[in-house]
């Protein structure tokens, strides 16, 4: 499966503690010209705990937006940039949406990795 910047995808994503996963969806966060000749994805951890949300490492997706809905979210949601994973791309279950804009990820992004 191809996955694009700004994809949103269901994941086996890995809890902090690596022994467990979770189907969760996730937000593409690599450049899209990133050719590692690896079959793998960055990605950036999607929850559903807006208590979650507030942080300038976060972003929070609310559903009332129209734009929002193509992202394939069920519901108000946080983008955790200071919870990335580079998975394998076998362990992508499905693409589901696409973020509509990439400009408060971009500066969630540098604040996360000190840019």
């Amino acid at each position: 499966m191809r996955l694009r910047g700004g994809d949103f995808a269901l994941i086996y994503f890995p809890h902090s503690d690596l022994k467990t996963v979770k189907l969760r969806p996730v937000l593409v966060v690599q450049a899209e010209d990133l050719d590692t000749g690896i079959p793998q994805v960055i990605v950036a951890m999607v929850t559903s705990n807006m208590s979650r949300a507030g942080h300038p490492s976060r972003v929070t997706i609310s559903l009332s937006d129209p734009q929002i809905r193509q992202t394939g979210l069920k519901s108000d949601s946080v983008v955790m940039t200071d919870n990335l994973a580079t998975i394998e791309t076998q362990l992508v279950r499905r693409a589901i949406g696409r973020m509509p804009q990439m400009d408060a990820v971009d500066r969630a992004l540098r604040t996360t990795l000190g840019l």
